[in-house]
């Protein structure tokens, strides 16, 4: 459920993306059933390889300023929070085949604001 959430929230970035660029990462569930992603794999067991994809948006300026350099996991996770605390509505993809078939309801939503909200505190340093 968390992965097509988490491919929901990746899919309503890309409609507000101008630019992108991926990366490789890998995902595992551990013996406790908690689903873990890492740009190494595990030592031992089942994993999937996953490409992530960050979106830039076309007004975004080249070049970060000066005075404060934000990481894409930063900007993801602060858009992410956007889309999430905005009233419209998004949708999920629960079955993985990339298209959405289902809306976010109110309790993913806020499963989903919490995790970007962690994401950044620990991405985006305090707040």
């Amino acid at each position: 459920m968390i992965r097509a959430l988490s491919t929901a929230l990746l899919a309503a970035s890309v409609l507000a993306a101008a630019t992108a660029s991926a990366g490789e990462v890998y995902q595992w569930k551990d013996a406790n059933g908690v689903t873990h992603y890492s740009q190494t794999p595990p030592a031992q067991g089942k994993f999937q390889q996953r490409t992530i994809t960050q979106h830039v948006s076309a007004a975004a300026p080249a070049q970060p300023t000066a005075e404060r350099t934000v990481s894409p996991q930063c900007a993801t996770a602060q858009r992410n929070i956007e889309l999430l605390q905005g009233g419209s509505r998004l949708q999920v993809d629960s079955n993985g085949d990339g298209q959405p078939d289902g809306d976010l309801d109110d309790a993913d939503r806020q499963k989903q604001l919490e995790i970007a909200q962690t994401v950044a505190r620990v991405n985006c340093g305090e707040r």
